[in-house]
């Protein structure tokens, strides 16, 4: 259980010092919406010629081309500065850096600091989410995790959109709830952090299908059919691993997985298009340039799946195309022939 504090440390009454570790897109993203809560935001980020840039300019080009940063934000490369003073730490870092930055971090925050990760992936060469690490790393801290379907180009745009926080700490929930509320971005709230942080995982993987389905000009019938699909593998995993598999029908599970397997603003469906277009798979990451979690994740997952025994025949196909060199056509014609098993494994009646 994640330790109860008086949600009085971490009031939105007032102007708030929060920090929000992380230079990508997300961690932007979010930084840009505190901020323009009137908090007091630092947003910290590894490179300081790139934060340098982002103070001068006034946007962060790398990731965020053309978006003006909130003039209230802070930028620094100095961890210490960042997080001196914050009772609020949103940790949005690539899950290969995640547990080196929640390291040099732990020694720096207060007993009873809000620590939230944005991270959707899992730990390489391990199976530890990032809320796992958060645990592991640190002592006396409130844990959750922030989930959703949230493209940061568009949260910075000002479409609406909503996102779930998860904890089993109820007065953490509220907290983020207010902290991040704006006119255009909503936050729902979760007690299944497992099953949240799962989803926002899981997704990333069957992104990567989706796009090698666009590539070859499959039609609109085919995606339905991988996205639907795919729904079904995650619950069932879901529910192997000792998750509610209900949390996969809402925001974190269908509404992200929609999402990401149907926009090429998905790092991890670009990735598949191009491998889709023939690319091999090293070149079509450097030619994203960004961090695609799922095609670390297709690894994990696929030897999770197979060791206990859970029946994930698109993570299969995903793996032979990716790491085992099989053609694509191939694995194709393997999905179609599979077993034409029962549609939903889920029902109200009893």
């Amino acid at each position: 259980m994640t330790t109860q504090q008086d949600s009085s440390s971490t009031t939105t009454d007032a102007a708030l010092p929060i920090a929000v570790l992380g230079g990508g897109s997300f961690g932007t993203a979010i930084a840009n919406i505190i901020a323009g809560n009137g908090h007091d935001t630092r947003q910290w980020m590894r490179d300081e010629s790139r934060a340098r840039d982002c103070r001068e300019t006034g946007e962060n080009h790398y990731y965020l081309p053309g978006v003006p940063l909130d003039p209230a934000l802070k930028i620094t490369s100095e961890l210490e500065e960042a997080i001196d003073g914050c009772r609020i730490v949103f940790v949005s870092i690539p899950s290969k850096s995640f547990r080196e930055v929640v390291q040099r971090v732990a020694p720096l925050l207060a007993e009873g600091t809000v620590l939230i990760s944005t991270t959707k992936g899992v730990e390489h060469d391990s199976f530890h989410l990032m809320s796992d690490i958060l645990r592991e790393e640190t002592s006396g801290m409130r844990i959750g995790v922030l989930s959703g379907p949230n493209f940061a180009k568009e949260i910075v745009a000002g479409h609406y959109t909503a996102t779930v926080i998860a904890s089993e700490d109820a007065a953490l929930c509220d907290t983020i709830q207010k902290v991040l509320h704006s006119e255009t971005f909503r936050v729902y709230s979760s007690n299944d952090v497992f099953g949240v942080e799962l989803a926002g995982a899981l997704k990333n993987i069957y992104a990567i299908v989706t796009g090698m389905a666009a590539a070859l000009d499959r039609g609109q019938n085919t995606i339905s059919l991988l996205i639907t699909r795919a729904l079904a593998e995650m619950m069932r995993f879901a529910e192997a691993m000792g998750a509610d598999p209900m949390t996969f029908i809402g925001l974190a599970g269908v509404g992200d997985l929609i999402l990401t397997c149907s926009s090429d603003l998905s790092r991890n469906y670009r990735v598949g298009y191009l491998v889709g277009r023939g690319r091999p798979l090293e070149e079509a990451v450097a030619e994203i340039g960004q961090v695609a979690e799922g095609v670390n994740t297709v690894r994990l997952i696929k030897h999770k799946a197979d060791e206990m025994g859970v029946y994930m025949p698109l993570v299969s196909a995903i793996h032979a195309i990716l790491f085992e060199e099989r053609p694509i056509p191939e694995v194709i014609r393997n999905l179609m022939s599979g077993a034409q098993t029962f549609d939903v494994a889920y029902s109200a009646k009893p």
